[in-house]
């Protein structure tokens, strides 16, 4: 909590780096509750979601999290198992 602003900033930043990674295929900044971020995001493939997790949004994370989170970032690999896309 109070660091909402510099919070939704560096998610904010993050998209221009992630539009340099072509097998993310979907990434979304997403606000919770007040003070409650995630990232949902979706890959081409296994080597796709680990390029993600090993690039440049990540190691900023990794940096900055200490400074801007109130607790360290959990994450977790979902399945999708129905979705809707535009075509």
């Amino acid at each position: 909590p109070g660091k909402e602003a510099e919070v939704e900033k560096f998610l904010q930043a993050g998209q221009g780096l992630v539009e340099a990674e072509p097998k993310t295929i979907s990434w979304f900044a997403i606000k919770i509750g007040p003070s409650t971020y995630g990232i949902f995001d979706t890959f081409a493939d296994d080597s796709g979601r680990d390029a993600h997790l090993n690039g440049k949004v990540a190691q900023a994370l990794k940096e900055k999290a200490s400074e801007i989170l109130a607790k360290s970032p959990s994450i977790e690999k979902i399945d999708v198992i129905a979705s809707k896309l535009p075509k």
